[in-house]
């Protein structure tokens, strides 16, 4: 039970916080879990959460996208008006497209075309790295459970002991 909670808190709190910042909301906000969102051509919509999934962008996206484990793509010409958030996945812009705001991305990349741009700050940490900062905290806990494992073993290891108290001889002294 415990190792399905901890999920789907983390995707409650993941999804909430994207609707909570307000600015661009009228009511055609976006969220799934697990399967993609594509936002239609010529259609607008506010702010888009995706986890286990991908966002495909044909139309315009007025407000921020948060995306867990997928990717976001932004056809030609069309943008993204607040900021983009992308957590072990890849963002691609196509020919003249945009974001407004800032770009986040932690173990993956950016696939910019020519005449795209990104006009907020951006922060992209790559794929080796960004996976180990982001299993840090994971690898953390696992050392101090082995650090623990180690010392208590240790301890309750018995040495072999020498009978009544006789021991290893020193050498015999040598023969001439």
């Amino acid at each position: 039970m415990r190792g399905r909670l901890i999920p789907v808190v983390l995707l409650i709190l993941f999804v909430t916080t994207a609707f909570l910042k307000g600015g661009y909301s009228d009511g055609s906000d976006r969220a799934s879990f697990g399967s993609d969102i594509t936002i239609a051509e010529g259609e607008t919509v506010g702010d888009v959460a995706c986890a286990f999934c991908s966002v495909h962008v044909r139309g315009d996206v007025g407000g921020d996208i948060a995306v867990a484990f997928g990717s976001v793509t932004v056809d030609s010409g069309h943008t993204v008006g607040g900021d983009t958030a992308i957590l072990e996945g890849d963002l691609r812009l196509g020919q003249d497209s945009a974001v407004h705001g800032d770009l986040a991305i932690l173990a993956g990349s950016a696939h910019l075309s020519e005449g795209s741009a990104v006009h907020g700050s951006r922060a992209i940490v790559p794929q080796p790295l960004g996976t180990l900062l982001l299993l840090s905290p994971l690898l953390f806990f696992i050392a101090v459970i082995w650090l623990i494992v180690y010392l208590v073993r240790r301890n309750h290891y018995r040495f072999p002991a020498y009978p009544q108290g006789k021991g290893i001889y020193p050498p015999p002294p040598p023969r001439n």
